[in-house]
């Protein structure tokens, strides 16, 4: 397995609205092994979710394990929420926005369609934290990020701190 390279914010090709995968390719083996790259890559980093927008793979997929013990691994591709209810504001972070956290107001209860590893088709429901994560993933197959629900100044405030810690890092 391989660990990927994780986009960070401002990247621009986290803007990047991710295409359909075709379902009758889920089971080639160059697909299933990004699959295995990226639940690798997301407990590496540590993370409960990563969408393949994140890796610079424009296609409509994800990988989420929101257990304990990292042993609950869900695969969503062509993800589609059919039905969301409620309301509820959690403090997410992401993968792609480094050491920030930030109130989000998210749908309760969702339920989303899916392909699922095996190819086949799916339908979930999900309320807490994996639908919260679900639909933050799913933000990323939109090109959309979690800080996009925040002001513009505290936006910008974000992008600065990034780029002030990679500076430093690099130096």
């Amino acid at each position: 397995m391989t660990l990927l390279t994780i986009l960070e914010f401002p990247d621009p090709r986290l803007r990047t609205k991710a295409q359909p995968v075709d379902p009758a390719r889920i089971a080639d083996p160059d697909f299933q092994t990004r699959l295995d790259d990226m639940f690798q890559t997301m407990y590496e980093a540590p993370g409960i979710g990563l969408a393949a927008s994140q890796v610079d793979d424009h296609r409509r997929f994800m990988v989420i394990d929101t257990s304990e013990e990292k042993n609950q691994p869900l695969v969503f591709i062509n993800p589609e929420i059919v039905k969301a209810d409620g309301h509820q504001v959690y403090q997410e972070g992401c993968l792609s926005v480094p050491g920030i956290f930030a109130d989000v107001t998210r749908a309760d209860t969702i339920t989303v369609k899916a392909y699922g590893r095996d190819g086949q088709a799916f339908e979930l429901d999900a309320d807490g934290l994996l639908a919260i994560c679900i639909q933050h993933e799913m933000d990323h197959l939109e090109g959309k990020l979690f800080v996009d629900y925040l002001s513009a100044l505290k936006r910008e405030m974000v992008r600065k701190k990034l780029e002030k810690a990679r500076r430093n890092s690099a130096a």
